[in-house]
């Protein structure tokens, strides 16, 4: 409507911005967007946490060799990156509710859900954290950037309560069901990978 009253000349740049603003701040895109972002980043990181587990596998085949497997967690791993940063950035702008820039880096100080919110601040320290030394692997050695690295796990997990104490949509149907999927592909990983190490040792001894 106010863009119909801009192309006629009724409407001041000035207050076509403030509308677009207020559209994009004060409606419900920005929320939307948080919650998709939050179910597919929960998807992702299951998805970049399991590939990891099983990536550790030393066994290859020519169909799909290791190396595969390690690019393909690597690429994933991007992806959530990235759609981390939206979104906390969306749940930030959304002014619906008071969450400032440094609640998703401090945890417990927000006023809204303090003890959830602080998870996900929690989370998304670790994930900095891991991304930051990847990028110094080679300087960090091994053993020191693997033994960062492992606290993947826990900021998964951690995010995924986040989620579920959080998230608006965490009680229906689909949604626990999403978690409960999430869930249940990590513990199969982490079966699956405690299985092979068994059998590695075997051959080793």
């Amino acid at each position: 409507m106010i863009a119909q009253q801009f192309a006629a000349g009724t409407v001041s740049p000035g207050a076509l911005q403030a509308s677009m603003h207020a559209s994009l701040t004060q409606g419900p895109f920005l929320w939307y967007a948080n919650r998709g972002t939050g179910v597919v980043l929960v998807a992702l990181l299951t998805l970049s946490v399991a590939i990891g587990v099983l990536s550790t596998v030393r066994a290859g085949t020519p169909a799909w060799p290791r190396f595969a497997t390690q690019a393909l967690h690597r690429n994933i791993s991007l992806i959530a990156a990235a759609l981390l940063v939206v979104h906390v950035a969306t749940a930030v702008v959304d002014t619906f509710v008071d969450i400032r820039w440094y609640d998703a880096i401090i945890p417990f100080r927000g006023s809204y859900k303090s003890y959830w919110l602080g998870l996900g601040a929690i989370a998304f320290d670790i994930i900095a954290v891991v991304i930051i030394t990847s990028l110094l692997r080679y300087r960090l050695g091994h053993r020191g950037w693997r033994g960062i690295h492992v606290l993947t796990y826990f900021a998964w997990g951690v995010g995924v309560f986040h989620g579920i104490g959080i998230g608006t949509d965490s009680t229906t149907a689909w949604e626990a069901g999403i978690t409960a999927v999430c869930i249940g592909v990590v513990t199969l990983a982490l079966v699956i990978r405690m299985a092979t190490w068994s059998h590695e040792r075997r051959l080793a001894a």
